[in-house]
C-alpha cells in the first residue's frame, strides 16, 4: 500500500506516526521501537480533548516506552471538541449527531469533526516539522512520510493525505497484519488493555461501545449523558447565530436519550423486532476513529437548516 516513489523522489525528510493510541497505531509504534519497521522521528497524537481516560492512560505508557527508543511522542490539538460544541460563542462544530426529524424520520447531521480536530492539526504539525508553516509554500519534493495504523481487515479505509507534503503509508497492510494479530502482539508485550481510540461522545458508537463506557469509565459516561442532553436542540452557537436547526439531536442512533437506551445485549434465543440488525446496533463502531480513515458511518440523510 506504500505509494510508489517517483524517479525524482529523494525520500521523506522525516518519518512520523499518526498515533491514536488505539490498537492498530499502538502496534505500529511498538513495531518501530523494535526495529521491525523504520524508526519514526516523531509520533503525533491528535487530541480532540475528549478521549476516554483509558486512551490517555495508554498514551502516557506509550510515550514513556517510545522515549526509551528515541521516538518522541507529541500531542497536537485544535481544541476540545466537547467544550467547543457547547460554547455559544464558538464556531459551529460539525459532529455527526443523529437527528430525529419533525416527520419522525431519522437523519445524520453534517460531519467534519475528524477533519477539524485530527487532520488539520496533523497537517499543521507536518508543515512545522518541515520548516514551512502556513502560509509558506512547501518546496516541491519535500514531504513527511506519515504512517497510519490501518490493518488488512480495514484496507478500504486507507486513504492518501490529499496534500503533497504529507504522504500516508500503511505498515500493517504491508506486513499483512489484521486487528486480531495486532491485539495478540500488544498482549505479548504487556499492552493487552489497549482500547479503541474514539471520542467519548462519538455518535458512531454501537451499544457495545456505549456499554463499555458506562461500565468502565463512569466519569466519561456522565459527560456523554450530560452532552447528549445539552445538544437536544442542536448546537448553542447555531442557535445564537439565528440558524434554526430542524428536529432533535442525539448521540445514540436510536434517537433516544442516552441514559434511557437499553444497552444490554439481548438474551440468547430472545426474539427482537428491530428495523436494523442486532449486530449493527451492537457493533456499530468496530474500527474506532483515525485521521483520513474515519468510517463516516452511513450516508448522510439528515440536513441542517441554514
Amino acid at each position: 500500500m506504500t505509494k510508489p516513489a517517483s524517479t525524482h523522489d529523494t525520500g521523506p525528510a522525516l518519518r512520523c506516526l499518526s498515533l491514536g493510541a488505539g490498537v492498530q497505531s499502538s502496534t505500529v509504534l511498538l513495531l518501530a521501537c523494535e526495529g521491525v519497521i523504520p524508526r519514526f522521528d516523531v509520533a503525533l497524537f491528535a487530541d480532540t480533548g475528549w478521549e476516554p481516560r483509558a486512551v490517555y492512560a495508554n498514551l502516557a505508557r506509550l510515550r514513556a516506552h517510545a522515549a526509551k527508543f528515541g521516538i518522541p511522542v507529541r500531542t497536537v490539538s485544535a481544541g476540545n471538541i466537547r467544550d467547543d460544541a457547547l460554547d455559544p460563542a464558538h464556531r459551529f462544530v460539525s459532529m455527526p449527531l443523529h437527528v430525529l426529524n419533525p416527520d419522525g424520520s431519522h437523519g445524520l447531521a453534517r460531519r467534519q469533526c475528524t477533519s477539524e480536530y485530527k487532520i488539520s492539526p496533523l497537517k499543521k504539525a507536518a508543515r512545522e516539522l518541515l520548516g514551512y508553516p502556513h502560509p509558506r509554500r512547501v518546496p516541491r519534493g519535500l514531504y513527511v512520510e506519515q504512517a497510519i495504523g490501518i490493518s488488512t481487515d480495514e484496507f478500504t479505509r486507507a486513504k492518501d493525505s490529499g496534500v503533497k507534503y504529507l504522504r500516508n503509508v500503511f505498515p500493517l497492510i504491508d506486513l499483512g497484519w489484521d486487528r486480531a494479530r495486532c491485539a495478540d502482539y500488544l498482549a505479548e508485550r504487556g499492552f493487552g488493555e489497549t482500547v479503541k481510540s474514539a471520542c467519548v461522545g462519538c455518535p458512531f458508537h454501537g451499544n457495545a461501545g456505549w456499554r463499555w463506557l458506562r461500565d468502565n469509565d463512569p466519569d466519561g459516561w456522565a459527560e456523554a449523558v450530560e452532552f447528549d442532553r445539552a445538544i437536544r436542540d442542536g448546537y448553542p452557537h447555531a442557535t445564537r447565530q439565528g440558524q434554526e436547526l430542524r428536529g432533535q439531536y442525539f448521540l445514540h442512533r436510536s434517537c433516544q436519550p442516552l441514559d434511557e437506551v437499553d444497552l444490554d445485549p439481548p438474551a440468547p434465543g430472545k426474539r427482537h423486532l428491530r428495523l436494523v440488525s442486532t449486530k449493527a446496533v451492537e457493533d456499530d463502531d468496530p474500527d474506532g476513529c483515525s485521521p483520513w480513515s474515519c468510517r463516516s458511518g452511513a450516508p448522510v440523510t439528515g440536513e441542517r437548516a441554514a
